[in-house]
């Protein structure tokens, strides 16, 4: 019984068991930061949706999945913009699930650079599914045959600064650091912990049919050590890219990506555990689906 209680444990509170985090982490971040950052939202002239879609160490039972559904844009004639996502994140018999809404105004800081801050507030959804859980004691009172579950609220805020070459931004997710309470006596309560982000970016044009972008996130969550992701894709015509990426502590990524007439994205990560998971796992795989709409206003554009 007590070997279950504590893998059960070591689960719930560290569903990325390498770093300590409690959120899922993401290659494909740069083609949607809001994920992130909620201070994004608005700084282009159009809506934008996004669909990420994560499978983390395939070959692993239980391994994390992760699904989001992301838009945000622009108020049509003031500096705000608005946004949301909906997301499921499941590991084994442990998911989250939640929905948000964000809000961001965004003002000139020279004549073509701009600063936008973000406010994302919503409800997240703990929950352990006990029943799918092969206890192996299964007359032990102590063991609830049940889906336990519990509803709290959530917040991010975030700053991002941006022109049409260069990003960066600074966020603070989970910043009400509520308990996630469980049945189990023996696993006592854990608590979602704030997550830090630093994030950067830069597009240099090279010539009319090549660009290159490298860009960098460094994540903090106490008492884990920092980790530093850092990225780089060529771009040709606007239409094709690839990269690589490199996570410290876990993964180096290949990164692919194809853009159809500045509207239409798909994006393509692979990750090569560089733990010792890798003897167990397949490695990673994320898509990205994105669809940009028509131009509302005049301004200044995002980094992309």
């Amino acid at each position: 019984m007590k070997k279950y209680l504590i893998l059960l444990s070591f689960i719930i509170t560290y569903t990325i068991p390498l770093l300590g985090q409690q959120s899922p982490e993401f290659t494909l971040y740069m083609m949607n930061p809001f994920l992130y950052n909620p201070a994004v939202a608005g700084t282009a002239n159009y809506w934008e949706i996004r669909s990420d879609h994560r499978f983390q160490w395939v070959g692993l039972n239980n391994a994390p999945i992760t699904n989001v559904v992301s838009a945000f844009g622009p108020h049509s004639t003031k500096d705000m913009g608005f946004g949301g996502n909906v997301y499921s994140d499941i590991t084994g018999p442990v998911s989250t699930t939640g929905a948000n809404g964000v809000y961001t105004y965004n003002l000139p800081l020279t004549e073509d650079i701009r600063l936008s801050m973000g406010l994302e507030l919503g409800i997240l959804q703990y929950a352990i599914d006990f029943t799918s859980i092969d206890f192996n004691v299964l007359n032990d009172p102590g063991i609830p045959q049940t889906v336990q579950a519990k509803i709290e609220p959530d917040a991010t805020a975030g700053v991002y600064v941006y022109n049409s070459q260069f990003n960066a931004g600074f966020s603070a997710n989970h910043l009400f650091n509520l308990h996630e309470e469980l049945t189990l006596k023996e696993i006592g309560v854990t608590r979602l912990q704030t997550h830090f982000y630093l994030m950067g970016g830069y597009r240099y044009l090279y010539d009319r049919e090549w660009t290159f972008e490298p860009g960098v996130v460094i994540t903090k969550v106490v008492p884990a050590a920092y980790q530093f992701e850092f990225y780089g894709k060529a771009i040709y015509k606007n239409i094709f890219w690839g990269g690589l990426s490199y996570r410290t502590q876990d993964a180096i990524s290949i990164i692919l990506g194809y853009t159809h007439e500045r509207k239409i994205f798909v994006g393509y990560a692979f990750d090569y555990a560089l733990t010792d998971l890798r003897k167990y796992t397949a490695g990673s795989h994320e898509i990205v689906i994105g669809y940009n709409f028509d131009s509302i206003k005049k301004m200044a554009k995002r980094h992309r």
